[in-house]
Formats: structure tokens, C-alpha cells, sequence
């Protein structure tokens, strides 16, 4: 093999990992957006979960794929353990599609037309024509990719086995491959070669191109396909590192699946090997491997690891589970998992998900502390104290993993989503601050023994009930899309500034009379001026919903439209206007 024989061969498996490369992750690309849809329907029913990733694995052309969004899916929260071992088993199924489809570059060898050689032409031509020319949406570039992908793929195959060929009759290659047909060593040559290069699909189709020699045998591709299925599990184990004990777990199911059914179909095969050997099965056994006959023997095989395992597959979980003892938990905001990131939908719903918690914790940490306003309690400051804490961790976490899902390709409703989400994080978190500035002040009375005036706890009174009222709206507004409730928070702010003035100008009056202190009146505007911010804070959230409803983010804008005398502002306006009048008894209040 001269040095020309050795560029092309490099250059042939460069171009074929590229290809491979670039059609999954298209692949994965446009079925990432429906992966959403399909795991809300799964069930703990194995034979559905199978099914799942059987397809999954045979669309995207990668079982590593398909197992590391499973551990992804698994330590988000997404899916359960159980769920998962149908769909671990159903992609190392799938994964004996790509073989079957690379095997068609054999097809047409030796004649003056290649039906191969026009199919890939075709693709190539096909697969420009739409990424380059047809401009448009991501999914015409990403069906482009495909055809390029699977054209690049098909050439890298063929310069590869033409490299090779000519390996036929040279003894050197030959006393080397007779060196692993032990099976022993065959299994672990697989093994350490596809943990190398992390793709059992690749791996495969490298052994399918150097049947080309002629001198790689049935004896020499059934132990080393065992081999391959079992170093497919390097990429999810990786995967797994730092992930939540299920997800560690999900991988251990993925690579005990591989090793028992290596080790109960390899010791059958020993046997075969070395005490039938003859016959019909030496025949077999010694006949020259092709593409496609390596693409048969790995669905068998696969095939009979299902038959074996599929109907105990609740012994690798309990496996899995005996492996990996159980630890510490995990919160929703440990839970953004960078493996979601390729598939966008999913990693979208996680972080809206997140996000949700975060509103919910920040808002009722909020309620919380106006009612230590008037029952002041040092076990919920302590509570109220712990969810700020909390609040602050989402935050940070959350906003840098948006940032991140920001820079992948998503979808219109997604991308709206993740913006949504990026430009009302500040504003949740800064409603958990305000939750406790209200009871350090709180606290200030409580350690000094000091209390406002009837007066002035009834004019509180009104305010924070017409502030757990834009609290519930916006809650509504922002975790269910309430629109009904999100346009009437802006007027409702505008009603709480009012008081928030009024009540200033009260307790001015009341000093000026002695009916109040100047320390109380220090205390009674930061409360006011708290309060105030955090109706402000409340209708930017919900202008912001509003606004991505239409497809926008210009909330000053739309916030400047809505008070300049629109009907339907002016009425909500009056409405709450009259119902939080100061005058109202406490009565009318609640």
C-alpha cells in the first residue's frame, strides 16, 4: 500500500465522517422540533418506548445520539428511568439501519452505470440546489444538508474501498487480519476502535469498506460487530459524568444491554466457532464478508440481543440501580442539561419549565412578606430569606443556559419562547429582592417596638391587597398565557402609583399634625417605594408577554400605546381605581 493508496484511504474516511457528521446533525435538526410532541405521548409501556427509539435512531442515523439525548432527557427531569430502557434498546435497533443504507455503495460495482455513483450525483446536485439557492427557512438548508451529508458519505465510502482494494493479495494484510480472527480478540478490537471514534455507525462502515480487500471474512465481522455495538456506549457514559444518579443510570442500562448480549451471543459463537466449525458453518463462517452481508450479520445479531434481553429489561434497570446507589437530589435548576441543547424543542420546554418554578417561588416569596407586614413571624423571614437565595440560583443558572439555547437554530415559537424568557428573568429575580427589603423593614418595626397609625395600616392594607391582586395577575399572565389577565396589569400598576403618591401625601399631613413620627415616616416610604417597584417589575412582565403574543418586544413601546387613553385602559383603570379607593373600608377591601 503506497503512500497515494494511504492519502486517499484518509482522505476517503475523512470525507465519510464528515458526511455522516453533517446528515445526523441535519437530521436531528428537523426531528429535534417534533421530539417534543412525541415525548409527551410515552408512556412506561417498553414496547412503545422500543418503538421510539427504534424510529428515533433509524431518522437521525445515530444511536450515540439517541442514547446521550436520552441520558439528557433523563437527568432534566423529561423522562423516567424506566421510560428510558425501551428506548435504549429500540436505538441500538435502529442503529443497523446506517449499515443497510451504506452497504448500497456496493451496489452497481463493476458496471459501466453506478446506480450508487448516480443516486450520490443526484443527491449532491439536489442538496445545493436547496442550501445555497432556495433561500427560505431552516428546514429547506437542513434537507439541503441531508442530500449533501449522504452524498459526501456515499464518495468518502468509495474512495475509501478503492484505497483498500488493492490491499487483496498482499500478505502483510493479510498475516494482520488473520492475527484477530480469536474472537476474543475480534470483540475487542471492535470495542476499542469504535470507543475511539465514538460512532458504532462509522466504525461499521470502515469494516464494510475494508471488505474490499477481500480478506475480512464472517469469521473475522461477527465477533468484531459485537465488539462495535459495545464500544457505542463510550459516548453516553461520557455523557453521563456529572448528570443526576437516573441519568448515570441510563447510561449503565445502555452498556450493560451491549455487554450481556456480547457476552451470551459471543460465548454461543465461541462454541460454534470452535466445536461445529465445519459444514455449513464453516462454509459460512469462511466465506468473504460484503457490505451488505456485515449489514445482515449486525441486524441478526441485534435482532437476537432484543429476543434474549427485551423480555427481562427490568433486570438492567435493577442493575443500573444496584450500579449506581442512590444520592443526593436534584433541584429543577441542576436539571439544564447542556445534552437538551441539540434537541431545541425539548431544551426550550426544560427551560421554560425552570423558569416557571423560579416565577412561582419568587412571586410567593413576595405574598409572603406582606404578610409579615402585619404578623411578623422569624420563621418565614428565615423561608422568605431561602427563596431568595434560591431565586438568585435560577437566575444565574438559567440565564446562562438560555444564552446558550439563544445561539442554537430554533424554531419561530421557540425563539419567541427563549426571548420571553431572557427579558423577564431580571424582573422575576428583582421581585425576590424587594420580598426582602418589605420584611427587613418588617423586622426593623418588630426589633423597635414601633407600629403605624390606624391610619396608616389601612392605607397599607389597600396596597398590598392591590398588589397580591398584579402578583396573581401576572403569575396568571406569564405561566399560563392568561392574556385577559396580563392587560389589566398595566392599569393596575398605574392605580397602585396613585396610592403609592396618596399615601405619601397623607403621611406628610399626618406629620405635619404629630399624628406620626419621623422614624415611621422613613419606614413607610421605603415600604412604599418597595411596593412600588415591584407593581413596576409586574407590568413589564406582562407587557412583555403581550408583546411576543405580537410578535414583538418593544414593551416601553407598547406600555406607552396602552395609557394614552385607550378605551379599554381607561376602564380597567377606573375599576380598580374604585376598588382600592383609600377611603374603602377593609371590608370592601377583601
Amino acid at each position: 500500500m503506497g503512500i497515494n493508496e494511504i492519502f486517499d484511504l484518509l482522505a476517503g474516511l475523512a470525507l465519510f465522517l464528515f458526511g455522516m457528521n453533517t446528515m445526523s446533525h441535519a437530521l436531528e435538526q428537523i426531528a429535534g422540533n417534533q421530539m417534543k410532541a412525541i415525548l409527551s405521548k410515552l408512556t412506561s409501556n417498553k414496547l412503545k418506548g422500543f418503538l421510539l427509539g427504534l424510529g428515533v435512531t433509524a431518522i437521525i442515523q445515530s444511536s450515540s445520539a439517541t442514547t446521550v439525548m436520552v441520558v439528557g432527557f433523563v437527568n432534566s427531569g423529561v423522562m423516567t428511568l424506566a421510560q428510558s430502557v425501551g428506548i435504549i434498546i429500540g436505538a441500538n435497533m435502529g442503529a443497523a439501519v446506517t449499515p443497510l443504507i451504506i452497504s448500497l455503495s456496493s451496489a452497481g460495482g463493476g458496471q459501466s452505470f453506478s446506480v450508487v455513483g448516480f443516486l450520490s450525483a443526484a443527491m449532491a446536485i439536489t442538496g445545493v440546489l436547496f442550501y445555497v439557492f432556495l433561500k427560505g427557512s431552516n428546514r429547506r438548508r437542513n434537507i439541503g444538508l441531508i442530500m449533501l451529508g449522504f452524498a459526501v458519505l456515499m464518495i468518502g465510502m468509495d474512495i475509501m474501498s478503492g484505497s483498500v482494494s488493492g490491499l487483496r493479495d498482499n500478505p502483510t494484510f493479510t498475516g494482520i487480519i488473520t492475527m484477530f480472527e480469536n474472537p476474543v480478540m475480534a470483540i475487542l478490537v471492535g470495542t476499542v476502535f469504535t470507543a475511539i471514534i465514538q460512532s458504532s455507525a462509522a466504525s461499521i462502515g470502515i469494516l464494510q469498506a475494508l471488505t474490499a480487500t477481500g480478506a475480512i471474512t464472517n469469521t473475522l465481522t461477527v465477533p468484531i460487530l459485537m465488539g462495535q455495538n459495545i464500544g457505542t456506549c463510550v459516548s453516553a457514559m461520557i455523557s453521563s459524568v456529572g448528570a443526576s444518579k437516573n441519568a448515570k443510570r441510563t447510561a449503565i442500562v445502555h452498556l450493560t444491554f451491549n455487554v450481556i448480549s456480547a457476552l451470551i451471543l459471543g460465548t454461543i459463537y465461541c462454541v460454534i466457532y470452535y466445536a461445529f466449525n465445519r459444514g455449513v458453518v464453516s462454509e459460512f463462517l469462511s466465506t468473504t464478508s460484503t457490505p451488505f452481508a456485515v449489514a445482515i450479520i449486525n441486524v441478526i445479531y441485534k435482532v437476537l440481543s432484543i429476543l434474549i434481553l427485551m423480555p427481562v429489561s427490568g433486570l438492567l434497570e435493577k442493575i443500573a440501580c444496584l450500579v449506581i446507589r442512590e444520592g443526593k437530589q436534584y433541584s429543577d435548576v441542576e436539571m439544564l442539561d447542556d445534552r437538551l441543547l441539540t434537541t431545541t424543542a425539548v431544551a426550550v420546554q426544560r427551560a421554560s419549565d425552570v423558569a416557571e418554578t423560579m416565577a412561582g417561588i419568587s412571586f410567593e416569596s413576595m405574598k409572603m412578606s406582606l404578610r409579615v407586614l402585619e404578623n411578623y413571624d422569624r420563621k418565614v423571614v428565615d423561608e422568605i430569606e431561602h427563596m431568595e437565595n434560591e431565586v438568585d440560583i435560577y437566575e444565574d443558572k438559567l440565564g446562562s443556559y438560555l444564552v446558550k439555547l439563544s445561539a442554537q437554530e430554533l424554531s419561530a415559537g421557540d425563539a419567541r419562547e427563549v426571548s420571553k424568557l431572557l427579558h423577564v428573568l431580571s424582573d422575576i429575580e428583582r421581585i425576590s429582592d424587594h420580598s426582602v427589603n418589605v420584611i427587613r423593614s418588617a423586622a426593623e418595626m418588630n426589633e423597635k417596638k414601633l407600629t403605624f397609625s390606624a391610619e396608616a395600616k389601612n392605607e397599607l392594607k389597600v396596597l398590598t391587597s392591590a398588589l397580591g391582586e398584579i402578583i396573581d395577575m401576572t403569575a396568571n399572565a406569564l405561566l399560563f398565557g392568561d392574556m385577559k389577565s396580563a392587560v389589566h396589569v398595566e392599569p393596575l400598576e398605574e392605580v397602585i402609583d396613585s396610592l403609592r403618591d396618596s399615601i405619601k401625601d397623607n403621611h406628610v399631613r399626618r406629620l405635619q399634625n404629630s399624628e406620626c413620627t419621623i422614624e415611621m415616616g422613613f419606614i413607610l416610604s421605603d415600604l412604599l417605594t418597595t411596593l412600588s417597584r415591584v407593581s413596576d417589575h409586574c407590568s413589564n412582565i406582562a407587557g412583555c408577554v403581550i408583546e411576543i403574543q405580537h410578535n414583538s418586544l418593544d414593551v416601553h413601546g407598547y406600555l406607552g400605546k396602552v395609557k394614552q387613553g385607550a378605551e379599554d385602559f381607561d376602564a380597567y383603570y377606573a375599576m380598580y381605581e374604585k376598588k382600592y379607593a383609600l377611603h374603602a373600608s377593609a371590608d370592601a377591601q377583601e
